[in-house]
């Protein structure tokens, strides 16, 4: 099918991107479940989406406050994120400013939705991209082959944070034998604006 039948109208473009990122936070196996997150530096990473809003004011993930893209983002605010759908051979590209929050109503209500095993990674006695010793992981001993209990994934709390991105440019673009289709929405003081753009 051609792109231009299946989406007429620009607000339908606007509209399938939040549908595909509304997909990708309530289902794990969602192709897009887990998009390519770029800082400003260039420095590129999977990262789980774990909330979108439906005016793309907020989309949420979840980092150890560790991490190096964490001082990152406090130099740069810049982001972007890139989600792809290969079977529909649709990208999106989301590209706006970011702020780490580790303490919060935020940051606090994503943690205690958090499951035991997802807080695991928390309880790492290295932050991401430290020097170890040996290969492996840098989980304690007695959580690193078992789920913790929640009791005992209290601990990481204080290296968990949330990156929460404003969008402030979205770029829709899907790949087809006639050259493709492609818009980009921008967003402005009255909502988003939209134009057909050359793919």
């Amino acid at each position: 099918m051609n792109p231009i039948d299946q989406y007429p109208q620009l607000d339908a473009l606007f509209a399938d991107a939040i549908a595909r990122l509304d997909h990708a936070v309530r289902d794990r196996n969602a192709v897009m479940h887990a998009p390519v997150v770029v800082t400003a530096d260039g420095d590129a990473r999977i990262m789980v989406l774990r909330a979108a809003d439906a005016d793309l004011a907020a989309l949420r993930f979840h980092t150890d406050g560790r991490s190096p893209k964490v001082a990152t983002i406090a130099a740069d605010a810049r982001l972007t994120v890139l989600a792809y759908d290969p079977a529909a051979r649709v990208q999106l590209r989301i590209a706006g400013t970011a702020r780490v929050e580790s303490a919060g109503p935020v940051a606090d209500a994503a943690w205690a939705a958090a499951s035991p095993l997802s807080r695991r990674c928390y309880l790492a006695e290295a932050g991401p991209g430290a020097v170890l010793d040996t290969a492996g992981s840098a989980l304690p001993p007695d959580v690193r082959n078992h789920r913790p209990t929640l009791a005992q994934s209290e601990a990481g709390r204080g290296h968990f944070a949330v990156i929460m991105l404003r969008a402030e440019r979205l770029d829709w673009l899907q790949l087809g034998r006639d050259g493709g289709t492609r818009a980009q929405f921008v967003r402005a003081t009255d909502g988003w604006q939209g134009a057909w753009i050359a793919p």
